[in-house]
């Protein structure tokens, strides 16, 4: 594969790094500093989809910034998979940005610079993380975005705030340092480098029983992943602003943490020494319990906020069931569902977002008949449900459908079973939130009340988004050739 040397990478990172400076410094003129913001936006995604048709033709883009020991240094490297999330990351900042005018000048929000400037930061670390060449790069951006999102969780600075906060550092950071930094070590160690390689790097180079500690030191030390029982930090930290929630929670943060898994599988172990090991049979029925309880929980929880963060737990062990599968379309459909997942879910949370600055009301019990008053939220909430569902004709069909023909490919005819009986578990508690919605009554929506839609700025978002998710059905386009093109070569 031909390597092509740039520095666009440290540009897309950086525009956003150093704007966070220029957001703090235009902190007395919201307007400004919101056109800044999107411009920053607008810049970096630009810098990103620049990249797309080099990594299209196969070619991967790299930079090293300095060396820091021998083999190892702070580099980068744009490959297919680092630059899907990165695209996904970088383009739903904008709609986020978008939608947090809506959501936080209606609630007079306090700290808006500090909001803005952390959010740009947060969004420098995630497509960081994305673009790093090697495992030390990786793990450092991995900690500044648990560092940077703190900030956006404990948002409130009220005791409930700081309690998640506490809560979102001791899991994020405590198992980051307790395992995967000591993982990073140990493949130091044994194979002299950090850096990423299509086929992996630890074959051959260490006993077949400290491989597999090693393995399991990556995994129980990615806590942005959610995996059971690494999880509760999520559902916590949705005392964080609704658009925080939306894309740290729904999009960056935690595809952060199954995108380092997938690094991890793919690029450090390699496929063929995950079957070797059986790595990959443990990881797909260990993250399938993920999967299952994740959605049984979201199934008891009255806070809609609450019932899509433990959504979201069930569903980003998709993404890693995908890349355990060691098929070409089985892996494909778990990168793809970053993407997928992504545009369903984020409308989801800038509906919940929507009904909270409209409404003030939180509980999925007090939202009965709230459709009659708020009939394009809703709407646009039932169609995110469906994407995540996976029910044609939205994107989450694409990613799914992939999934269960990689089990059946893999002989794996039990994960079909648990990918369809998630499904509809999906299904059993997100549905009956759109049809209480409309087809149930509420004396608290009832025709004198003056409730309406929410802001132009808090529904435009998620009609938007659940708009895409139809398009991500319709035309999957580069997202699933840049997820073929990652699966192809890891099995090559």
């Amino acid at each position: 594969m031909e390597t092509i040397v740039s520095v666009k990478p440290i540009l897309a990172i950086s525009i956003s790094l150093f704007g966070s400076l220029l957001i703090i410094a235009l902190g007395k003129h919201p307007n400004v500093r919101e056109s800044c913001t999107f411009l920053i936006s607008f810049i970096k995604l630009g810098v990103v989809a620049s990249m797309l048709p080099v990594v299209l033709k196969g070619q991967t883009i790299y930079y090293n910034l300095v060396d820091v020991l021998p083999g190892v240094g702070i580099a980068f490297r744009v490959d297919s998979l680092g630059l899907l999330f990165a695209l996904v990351s970088s383009s739903l900042w904008i709609v986020t940005t978008f939608y947090s005018i809506g959501y936080m000048r209606p609630l007079k929000e306090h700290s808006q610079t500090r909001y803005f400037a952390f959010f740009a930061l947060a969004l420098s670390s995630a497509v960081g993380v994305a673009f790093s060449a090697n495992l030390l790069t990786l793990y450092l951006f991995y900690e500044m975005l648990s560092l940077s999102t703190y900030s956006l969780v404990t948002h409130h600075q009220d005791e409930e705030a700081r309690h998640a906060g506490r809560k979102y550092l001791t899991y994020l950071m405590g198992t980051s340092i307790a395992f995967f930094l000591p993982a990073v070590i140990l493949t130091y160690i044994y194979t002299g480098t950090l850096n990423f390689a299509s086929q992996g790097i630890l074959t051959g180079k260490a006993p077949d029983a400290m491989l597999i500690v090693i393995f399991i030191l990556f995994i129980a030390g990615i806590g942005k992943a959610a995996i059971m029982p690494i999880h509760s930090w999520l559902p916590s930290a949705m005392v964080a602003p609704t658009p925080v929630s939306a894309l740290l929670h729904a999009v960056a943060v935690v595809k952060v943490g199954v995108f380092s898994v997938l690094r991890i599988c793919f690029h450090v172990f390699g496929i063929k020494l995950m079957h070797v090991l059986s790595l990959d049979v443990f990881l797909i029925y260990f993250i399938s319990i993920t999967i299952l309880v994740g959605s049984l929980f979201a199934l008891r929880q009255d806070d809609l906020k609450a019932r899509l963060a433990y959504s979201t737990v069930s569903q980003l062990s998709y993404i890693v069931m995908g890349g355990g599968l060691l098929s070409i379309i089985g892996m494909t459909g778990g990168i793809v569902h970053i993407v997928m997942h992504a545009f369903g879910k984020i409308t989801l949370f800038f509906c919940a977002g929507a009904i909270l600055v409209n409404t003030g009301l939180k509980k999925i019990s007090d939202m009965k008949g709230i459709g009659k008053k708020m009939p394009i939220t809703m709407a646009a909430f039932f169609f995110g449900s469906l994407s995540v569902i996976g029910i044609p004709p939205f994107g989450g069909f694409i990613s799914k459908w992939y999934l269960a023909l990689g089990s059946i490919d893999s002989h794996h005819i039990p994960i079909l079973v648990i990918l369809l009986t998630s499904s509809l578990l999906n299904a059993a508690y997100f549905l009956p939130i759109a049809y209480n919605a409309f087809f149930t009554s509420n004396a608290q929506f009832n025709d004198s009340t003056t409730i309406q839609e929410a802001p132009f700025f808090a529904v435009a978002p998620p009609v938007f988004t659940a708009f895409v998710s139809f398009l991500l059905f319709v035309f999957p386009g580069f997202f699933l050739e840049l997820a073929r093109m990652t699966a192809k070569l890891v099995l090559s």
